[in-house]
Protein backbone atom coordinates (compact mmCIF):
# COMPACT_ATOMS: atom_id res chain seq x y z
CA UNK A 1 0.00 0.00 0.00
CA UNK A 2 1.10 3.35 -0.27
CA UNK A 3 1.09 6.17 2.34
CA UNK A 4 -0.87 9.55 1.69
CA UNK A 5 1.41 12.03 2.43
CA UNK A 6 -1.51 14.88 3.78
CA UNK A 7 -2.12 12.32 6.37
CA UNK A 8 0.90 11.56 7.43
CA UNK A 9 2.09 15.10 7.30
CA UNK A 10 -1.00 15.91 9.80
CA UNK A 11 0.06 12.75 11.82
CA UNK A 12 3.54 14.53 12.38
CA UNK A 13 2.42 17.60 13.07
CA UNK A 14 0.24 15.86 15.83
CA UNK A 15 2.62 13.82 17.18
CA UNK A 16 5.31 16.93 18.12
CA UNK A 17 3.81 17.30 21.75
CA UNK A 18 3.95 13.70 22.20
CA UNK A 19 7.63 12.84 21.12
CA UNK A 20 9.34 16.04 23.16
CA UNK A 21 7.24 14.60 26.41
CA UNK A 22 8.48 11.47 25.72
CA UNK A 23 12.15 12.45 24.89
CA UNK A 24 12.50 15.44 27.96
CA UNK A 25 11.39 11.95 30.05
CA UNK A 26 14.14 9.99 28.79
CA UNK A 27 17.25 12.39 28.25
CA UNK A 28 16.53 12.95 31.92
CA UNK A 29 17.16 9.85 32.97
CA UNK A 30 21.52 9.05 33.03
CA UNK A 31 21.33 5.91 31.61
CA UNK A 32 25.87 5.34 31.91
CA UNK A 33 26.10 1.87 31.25
CA UNK A 34 29.79 2.19 31.68
CA UNK A 35 29.17 3.62 35.42
CA UNK A 36 28.22 1.16 37.53
CA UNK A 37 27.00 3.59 40.27
CA UNK A 38 24.49 4.17 37.67
CA UNK A 39 22.46 1.00 37.32
CA UNK A 40 19.44 2.44 39.46
CA UNK A 41 19.01 4.98 36.83
CA UNK A 42 19.62 1.53 33.72
CA UNK A 43 16.53 -0.40 35.84
CA UNK A 44 14.70 3.17 35.68
CA UNK A 45 15.51 3.37 31.61
CA UNK A 46 14.09 -0.12 31.31
CA UNK A 47 10.82 0.61 33.23
CA UNK A 48 10.12 3.61 31.23
CA UNK A 49 10.87 1.97 27.83
CA UNK A 50 9.03 -0.94 28.80
CA UNK A 51 6.36 1.62 29.64
CA UNK A 52 6.42 3.99 26.94
CA UNK A 53 5.92 0.94 24.29
CA UNK A 54 3.32 -0.78 26.45
CA UNK A 55 1.20 2.93 26.32
CA UNK A 56 1.68 2.67 22.48
CA UNK A 57 -0.25 -1.38 22.46
CA UNK A 58 2.60 -3.20 22.01
CA UNK A 59 3.58 -6.88 23.46
CA UNK A 60 6.35 -5.75 25.84
CA UNK A 61 9.03 -8.38 27.41
CA UNK A 62 12.29 -6.87 29.61
CA UNK A 63 14.72 -9.77 28.70
CA UNK A 64 17.27 -10.78 31.10
CA UNK A 65 20.65 -10.97 29.60
CA UNK A 66 23.13 -11.82 32.48
CA UNK A 67 24.16 -7.73 32.30
CA UNK A 68 21.67 -4.84 31.65
CA UNK A 69 18.40 -6.07 30.18
CA UNK A 70 17.23 -5.52 26.40
CA UNK A 71 13.65 -3.99 25.95
CA UNK A 72 12.09 -6.38 23.56
CA UNK A 73 8.29 -4.91 22.08
CA UNK A 74 6.50 -4.81 19.14
CA UNK A 75 3.10 -5.84 17.46
CA UNK A 76 2.49 -9.28 15.20
CA UNK A 77 -0.40 -8.66 13.29
CA UNK A 78 -0.44 -11.63 11.08
CA UNK A 79 2.26 -14.46 11.11
CA UNK A 80 2.31 -14.11 7.07
CA UNK A 81 3.09 -10.25 7.00
CA UNK A 82 7.23 -9.51 6.99
CA UNK A 83 8.18 -8.83 9.86
CA UNK A 84 11.04 -5.46 10.63
CA UNK A 85 12.91 -5.66 14.06
CA UNK A 86 13.99 -1.96 14.54
CA UNK A 87 17.21 -1.87 16.67
CA UNK A 88 18.30 1.49 18.71
CA UNK A 89 19.82 1.75 22.51
CA UNK A 90 18.93 3.45 25.14
CA UNK A 91 22.55 3.84 27.55
CA UNK A 92 24.03 6.98 26.97
CA UNK A 93 27.96 8.13 27.18
CA UNK A 94 29.22 9.48 30.38
CA UNK A 95 28.66 13.58 30.32
CA UNK A 96 31.82 15.00 32.47
CA UNK A 97 33.47 17.22 30.30
CA UNK A 98 33.69 21.13 31.44
CA UNK A 99 32.25 22.17 28.13
CA UNK A 100 29.12 21.48 28.72
CA UNK A 101 26.96 24.97 28.76
CA UNK A 102 23.96 23.28 30.49
CA UNK A 103 23.34 20.78 33.27
CA UNK A 104 23.63 17.32 30.59
CA UNK A 105 20.54 15.45 32.08
CA UNK A 106 18.18 18.24 32.14
CA UNK A 107 16.04 18.38 29.33
CA UNK A 108 15.95 21.53 27.51
CA UNK A 109 13.74 22.10 24.51
CA UNK A 110 14.70 25.36 22.47
CA UNK A 111 12.24 25.46 20.04
CA UNK A 112 12.64 22.59 18.29
CA UNK A 113 16.28 21.49 19.18
CA UNK A 114 16.49 19.13 21.71
CA UNK A 115 19.47 19.47 24.35
CA UNK A 116 20.72 16.84 26.64
CA UNK A 117 22.72 13.92 26.86
CA UNK A 118 21.30 10.98 24.58
CA UNK A 119 19.13 13.36 22.94
CA UNK A 120 20.46 12.06 19.38
CA UNK A 121 22.79 8.93 20.67
CA UNK A 122 20.32 7.27 20.56
CA UNK A 123 16.73 8.22 22.54
CA UNK A 124 15.62 10.62 19.70
CA UNK A 125 16.26 8.40 16.77
CA UNK A 126 14.09 5.67 18.65
CA UNK A 127 11.39 7.64 19.38
CA UNK A 128 11.40 8.76 15.77
CA UNK A 129 11.21 5.61 14.50
CA UNK A 130 8.43 4.69 17.13
CA UNK A 131 6.36 6.93 16.01
CA UNK A 132 6.76 5.85 12.11
CA UNK A 133 6.23 2.94 13.09
CA UNK A 134 2.84 3.47 15.09
CA UNK A 135 1.25 5.81 11.85
CA UNK A 136 2.07 2.61 9.61
CA UNK A 137 0.26 0.43 11.58
CA UNK A 138 -2.24 2.53 12.43
CA UNK A 139 -2.63 2.93 8.52
CA UNK A 140 -3.13 -0.63 8.06
CA UNK A 141 0.50 -1.80 6.41
CA UNK A 142 0.24 -5.17 6.23
CA UNK A 143 4.23 -6.01 8.21
CA UNK A 144 5.05 -7.01 11.67
CA UNK A 145 7.00 -4.61 13.72
CA UNK A 146 9.42 -5.11 16.50
CA UNK A 147 11.68 -3.19 18.50
CA UNK A 148 14.70 -3.98 20.48
CA UNK A 149 16.35 -1.42 23.00
CA UNK A 150 19.69 -2.24 24.09
CA UNK A 151 20.84 -0.63 27.15
CA UNK A 152 24.56 -2.02 26.91
CA UNK A 153 25.19 -0.82 23.50
CA UNK A 154 27.89 1.79 24.53
CA UNK A 155 30.08 -0.83 26.33
CA UNK A 156 30.38 -2.84 23.54
CA UNK A 157 26.98 -4.81 24.06
CA UNK A 158 28.17 -7.26 26.12
CA UNK A 159 25.62 -9.51 27.23
CA UNK A 160 23.43 -8.83 23.63
CA UNK A 161 24.04 -12.28 22.05
CA UNK A 162 23.04 -13.70 25.16
CA UNK A 163 19.16 -11.74 25.15
CA UNK A 164 18.87 -13.13 21.28
CA UNK A 165 19.04 -16.81 22.73
CA UNK A 166 15.46 -15.77 24.63
CA UNK A 167 13.34 -16.41 20.92
CA UNK A 168 9.97 -16.44 22.73
CA UNK A 169 10.70 -12.78 23.65
CA UNK A 170 13.03 -12.05 20.80
CA UNK A 171 11.84 -13.89 17.93
CA UNK A 172 13.82 -14.00 14.66
CA UNK A 173 12.79 -11.61 11.88
CA UNK A 174 12.62 -11.12 8.18
CA UNK A 175 14.94 -8.16 8.22
CA UNK A 176 16.12 -5.12 10.99
CA UNK A 177 16.69 -1.81 10.63
CA UNK A 178 19.17 0.51 12.35
CA UNK A 179 18.71 3.90 13.42
CA UNK A 180 22.05 5.01 15.60
CA UNK A 181 24.49 6.50 12.89
CA UNK A 182 25.29 10.00 11.54
CA UNK A 183 24.66 11.56 8.05
CA UNK A 184 27.66 13.54 6.47
CA UNK A 185 25.89 16.85 6.45
CA UNK A 186 22.58 18.61 7.12
CA UNK A 187 20.06 18.11 3.65
CA UNK A 188 22.32 15.42 2.78
CA UNK A 189 20.95 11.97 3.86
CA UNK A 190 23.65 9.60 3.85
CA UNK A 191 23.55 5.68 4.97
CA UNK A 192 26.00 3.37 5.80
CA UNK A 193 26.06 -0.43 5.18
CA UNK A 194 28.90 -1.13 6.72
CA UNK A 195 31.07 -0.63 10.23
CA UNK A 196 34.66 -0.68 11.31
CA UNK A 197 35.53 -3.02 14.08
CA UNK A 198 37.17 -2.37 17.13
CA UNK A 199 39.74 -3.50 19.76
CA UNK A 200 40.57 -1.86 22.97
CA UNK A 201 43.92 -2.23 24.89
CA UNK A 202 45.98 -1.51 28.33
CA UNK A 203 49.86 -1.64 28.06
CA UNK A 204 51.11 -1.28 30.92
CA UNK A 205 54.68 -1.46 32.50
CA UNK A 206 55.68 -1.21 36.20
CA UNK A 207 59.43 -0.92 36.79
CA UNK A 208 59.53 0.28 40.44
CA UNK A 209 57.44 0.05 43.47
CA UNK A 210 57.28 4.02 43.93
CA UNK A 211 58.04 7.08 41.88
CA UNK A 212 61.59 7.83 42.49
CA UNK A 213 64.10 11.79 42.60
CA UNK A 214 65.16 11.83 39.10
CA UNK A 215 68.10 13.43 40.37
CA UNK A 216 69.25 10.57 42.66
CA UNK A 217 68.23 7.82 40.32
CA UNK A 218 68.19 8.91 37.10
CA UNK A 219 69.97 7.65 34.66
CA UNK A 220 70.25 4.31 36.38
CA UNK A 221 66.27 3.87 36.74
CA UNK A 222 64.00 2.73 33.96
CA UNK A 223 61.39 4.92 32.53
CA UNK A 224 58.47 3.08 32.20
CA UNK A 225 56.91 6.24 30.26
CA UNK A 226 59.65 6.25 27.86
CA UNK A 227 59.71 2.91 27.37
CA UNK A 228 56.07 2.55 26.23
CA UNK A 229 56.06 6.07 24.36
CA UNK A 230 59.02 3.78 22.42
CA UNK A 231 56.48 1.29 21.54
CA UNK A 232 53.39 3.61 20.53
CA UNK A 233 56.37 4.84 17.91
CA UNK A 234 56.75 1.37 16.91
CA UNK A 235 53.05 0.60 16.04
CA UNK A 236 51.94 3.57 14.42
CA UNK A 237 53.89 6.20 11.95
CA UNK A 238 52.28 9.32 14.26
CA UNK A 239 52.38 11.55 10.96
CA UNK A 240 50.79 9.38 8.10
CA UNK A 241 48.81 6.76 10.62
CA UNK A 242 50.39 3.83 9.20
CA UNK A 243 50.12 0.93 11.23
CA UNK A 244 53.61 -0.60 11.50
CA UNK A 245 52.54 -4.15 13.38
CA UNK A 246 53.65 -6.88 11.22
CA UNK A 247 50.88 -8.22 9.49
CA UNK A 248 48.35 -6.28 10.33
CA UNK A 249 47.00 -5.43 7.20
CA UNK A 250 47.36 -8.72 5.59
CA UNK A 251 43.60 -9.76 5.49
CA UNK A 252 42.23 -6.51 4.86
CA UNK A 253 39.75 -5.97 2.04
CA UNK A 254 40.39 -2.45 0.46
CA UNK A 255 37.14 -0.60 -0.88
CA UNK A 256 35.80 -0.89 -4.56
CA UNK A 257 36.15 2.43 -6.86
CA UNK A 258 32.50 2.37 -6.88
CA UNK A 259 32.42 2.47 -3.31
CA UNK A 260 34.53 5.59 -3.39
CA UNK A 261 32.17 7.15 -5.90
CA UNK A 262 29.54 6.44 -3.61
CA UNK A 263 31.75 7.72 -0.67
CA UNK A 264 32.22 10.63 -2.28
CA UNK A 265 28.52 11.20 -3.60
CA UNK A 266 27.47 11.48 -0.11
CA UNK A 267 27.94 15.18 0.14
CA UNK A 268 31.53 15.13 2.11
CA UNK A 269 32.91 17.79 2.41
CA UNK A 270 36.74 17.78 4.05
CA UNK A 271 36.15 21.64 5.26
CA UNK A 272 32.77 20.61 7.04
CA UNK A 273 33.94 17.69 8.41
CA UNK A 274 37.40 19.83 10.21
CA UNK A 275 34.76 22.56 11.45
CA UNK A 276 32.30 19.81 12.83
CA UNK A 277 34.81 18.21 14.85
CA UNK A 278 36.94 21.32 15.20
CA UNK A 279 40.30 20.48 13.40
CA UNK A 280 42.65 22.32 12.15
CA UNK A 281 44.49 20.58 9.96
CA UNK A 282 44.15 16.73 9.16
CA UNK A 283 46.80 14.35 7.84
CA UNK A 284 45.04 14.60 4.00
CA UNK A 285 43.35 17.13 2.28
CA UNK A 286 42.17 14.93 -0.17
CA UNK A 287 37.94 14.09 0.29
CA UNK A 288 38.46 10.53 -1.29
CA UNK A 289 41.55 9.63 0.95
CA UNK A 290 39.53 10.85 4.00
CA UNK A 291 36.62 9.54 3.01
CA UNK A 292 38.60 5.92 2.66
CA UNK A 293 40.58 6.36 5.90
CA UNK A 294 37.68 7.30 8.24
CA UNK A 295 35.15 4.98 6.65
CA UNK A 296 36.94 2.04 5.44
CA UNK A 297 40.91 1.56 6.46
CA UNK A 298 41.89 0.41 9.46
CA UNK A 299 43.73 2.57 12.64
CA UNK A 300 46.00 2.86 15.41
CA UNK A 301 45.07 5.14 17.83
CA UNK A 302 47.13 6.44 21.22
CA UNK A 303 44.46 7.59 23.95
CA UNK A 304 45.92 8.16 27.29
CA UNK A 305 49.18 7.94 28.85
CA UNK A 306 49.09 7.57 32.45
CA UNK A 307 51.58 7.78 35.13
CA UNK A 308 53.94 10.13 36.87
CA UNK A 309 53.07 13.61 37.82
CA UNK A 310 50.11 15.54 35.96
CA UNK A 311 50.25 18.48 38.31
CA UNK A 312 51.10 22.31 37.76
CA UNK A 313 55.07 22.31 36.97
CA UNK A 314 57.58 20.33 36.89
CA UNK A 315 58.10 17.30 39.16
CA UNK A 316 61.31 15.72 38.92
CA UNK A 317 60.44 11.87 39.72
CA UNK A 318 61.29 8.29 37.36
CA UNK A 319 58.04 7.05 37.65
CA UNK A 320 57.64 4.15 38.62
CA UNK A 321 54.76 2.39 36.31
CA UNK A 322 52.85 3.62 33.63
CA UNK A 323 50.01 2.46 31.50
CA UNK A 324 49.29 2.74 27.63
CA UNK A 325 45.84 3.28 26.16
CA UNK A 326 45.33 2.28 22.99
CA UNK A 327 42.61 1.18 19.82
CA UNK A 328 42.69 -0.43 16.73
CA UNK A 329 39.66 -0.35 14.10
CA UNK A 330 39.52 -2.87 11.67
CA UNK A 331 37.92 -3.59 8.96
CA UNK A 332 36.49 -6.68 6.72
CA UNK A 333 38.39 -8.99 6.65
CA UNK A 334 40.06 -8.59 9.75
CA UNK A 335 39.10 -10.37 13.50
CA UNK A 336 39.57 -8.34 16.55
CA UNK A 337 41.61 -11.90 17.69
CA UNK A 338 44.16 -12.05 14.79
CA UNK A 339 44.57 -7.91 15.74
CA UNK A 340 45.03 -8.37 19.40
CA UNK A 341 47.38 -11.02 18.79
CA UNK A 342 49.36 -9.14 16.41
CA UNK A 343 49.51 -6.88 18.94
CA UNK A 344 50.34 -8.77 21.91
CA UNK A 345 53.12 -10.48 20.26
CA UNK A 346 54.86 -7.17 18.40
CA UNK A 347 55.00 -5.54 21.95
CA UNK A 348 56.20 -8.72 23.61
CA UNK A 349 59.30 -8.67 21.00
CA UNK A 350 60.04 -5.09 21.67
CA UNK A 351 59.83 -4.98 25.47
CA UNK A 352 58.42 -8.34 27.46
CA UNK A 353 58.08 -6.70 30.62
CA UNK A 354 54.98 -4.90 29.23
CA UNK A 355 51.91 -6.47 30.14
CA UNK A 356 49.34 -6.08 27.33
CA UNK A 357 45.49 -6.59 28.23
CA UNK A 358 42.76 -6.74 25.64
CA UNK A 359 39.58 -4.29 26.58
CA UNK A 360 37.34 -5.46 24.28
CA UNK A 361 36.42 -6.33 20.78
CA UNK A 362 33.68 -5.44 17.93
CA UNK A 363 33.86 -7.18 14.74
CA UNK A 364 33.49 -5.17 11.76
CA UNK A 365 30.25 -5.40 9.46
CA UNK A 366 29.68 -5.00 5.79
CA UNK A 367 26.08 -5.45 4.22
CA UNK A 368 25.25 -4.38 0.68
CA UNK A 369 24.72 -0.96 -0.70
CA UNK A 370 22.69 -2.14 -3.24
CA UNK A 371 19.55 -4.68 -3.70
CA UNK A 372 15.60 -4.36 -2.55
CA UNK A 373 15.84 -3.37 0.76
CA UNK A 374 18.31 -0.55 -0.10
CA UNK A 375 15.76 0.33 -2.37
CA UNK A 376 13.44 0.98 0.23
CA UNK A 377 16.01 2.62 2.28
CA UNK A 378 16.57 5.29 -1.08
CA UNK A 379 12.62 5.48 -1.31
CA UNK A 380 11.76 6.01 1.85
CA UNK A 381 14.42 8.20 2.61
CA UNK A 382 13.41 10.58 -0.13
CA UNK A 383 9.48 10.60 0.74
CA UNK A 384 11.39 11.61 4.47
CA UNK A 385 13.60 14.39 3.71
CA UNK A 386 13.27 15.32 0.15
CA UNK A 387 16.74 13.46 -1.05
CA UNK A 388 17.77 10.09 -2.05
CA UNK A 389 20.74 9.07 0.35
CA UNK A 390 24.03 8.11 -0.47
CA UNK A 391 25.48 4.92 0.89
CA UNK A 392 28.79 5.01 2.67
CA UNK A 393 30.82 2.98 5.33
CA UNK A 394 30.75 4.45 8.93
CA UNK A 395 33.83 4.66 10.99
CA UNK A 396 31.98 4.03 14.10
CA UNK A 397 31.13 0.18 15.64
CA UNK A 398 27.82 -0.89 17.34
CA UNK A 399 28.57 -4.23 18.44
CA UNK A 400 24.68 -5.22 18.28
CA UNK A 401 24.75 -5.33 14.80
CA UNK A 402 27.13 -8.01 14.17
CA UNK A 403 25.55 -10.39 16.75
CA UNK A 404 21.98 -10.22 14.78
CA UNK A 405 23.98 -11.00 11.93
CA UNK A 406 25.17 -13.82 12.90
CA UNK A 407 22.36 -14.76 14.99
CA UNK A 408 19.50 -14.44 12.25
CA UNK A 409 20.92 -13.92 8.91
CA UNK A 410 18.60 -11.43 7.88
CA UNK A 411 19.35 -8.16 5.74
CA UNK A 412 20.44 -5.74 8.25
CA UNK A 413 19.88 -1.76 6.92
CA UNK A 414 20.99 1.68 8.38
CA UNK A 415 18.32 4.31 8.64
CA UNK A 416 20.21 6.85 10.85
CA UNK A 417 18.85 9.99 11.60
CA UNK A 418 21.63 12.36 13.69
CA UNK A 419 23.79 15.20 12.03
CA UNK A 420 27.80 15.80 13.02
CA UNK A 421 26.71 19.11 15.16
CA UNK A 422 24.52 16.77 16.75
CA UNK A 423 27.48 15.73 18.88
CA UNK A 424 27.58 12.18 19.16
CA UNK A 425 29.98 11.38 22.22
CA UNK A 426 30.23 15.34 23.19
CA UNK A 427 29.88 17.99 25.01
CA UNK A 428 26.45 20.36 24.37
CA UNK A 429 24.64 16.81 22.70
CA UNK A 430 21.24 17.94 20.83
CA UNK A 431 18.87 16.75 18.37
CA UNK A 432 15.95 18.70 16.29
CA UNK A 433 12.46 18.25 14.87
CA UNK A 434 13.78 18.63 11.59
CA UNK A 435 15.86 15.35 11.71
CA UNK A 436 12.67 13.60 13.86
CA UNK A 437 9.79 15.14 11.78
CA UNK A 438 11.70 13.74 8.70
CA UNK A 439 12.24 10.68 10.66
CA UNK A 440 9.10 9.62 11.51
CA UNK A 441 8.09 10.16 8.07
CA UNK A 442 10.70 7.93 6.81
CA UNK A 443 9.96 5.60 9.16
CA UNK A 444 6.54 5.30 8.26
CA UNK A 445 7.62 4.69 4.22
CA UNK A 446 10.11 2.82 4.90
CA UNK A 447 7.31 0.00 6.83
CA UNK A 448 5.03 0.39 3.81
CA UNK A 449 7.99 0.01 1.16
CA UNK A 450 9.45 -3.31 3.23
CA UNK A 451 5.26 -4.42 3.46
CA UNK A 452 5.50 -4.90 -0.37
CA UNK A 453 8.58 -7.23 -0.64
CA UNK A 454 6.71 -10.11 1.11
CA UNK A 455 7.65 -12.62 -1.28
CA UNK A 456 11.56 -11.89 -0.45
CA UNK A 457 10.97 -13.03 3.00
CA UNK A 458 13.80 -15.09 4.35
CA UNK A 459 12.83 -18.64 5.29
CA UNK A 460 12.24 -19.33 8.89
Amino acid sequence: MTVKRSDLEAYVKHSRPLFEDLLGQMVEIPSISMDPSRSTDIERMAILASQVLSDFKADVRSVETGGYPIVSGGWTSDATYPTVTVYNHMDVQPAQEPQWKQAPFAFKNEDGVYRGRGATDDKGPALAALLGARFALEQGVPINIRFLWELEEEIGSPHFAQGLKHRASIPRPDSVVVSDTIWIAKGRPAMPYGLRGLIGARLTLRTGSQDAHSGVTGGAARNPLAELMEIAQACVNAKTGEVKIPGFYRDVVKPTNDEIKSFLRSGFHVRRFKEAYGFHTLRTEDPAEVTRRIWAAPTFEIHGLTGGYHGPGVKTIVPGQGELKVSMRLVPNQTPEKAFALLKKFVGKLNPNVKVECEGTLHPFKGHFDGPYVDCITRAAKEGFGKEPSFIREGGSIGAVVTMQNAWKVPILFLGLSLPEHGYHAPNEYFDWGQASGGIKAFAHYFAEVAKLGGLRQSR
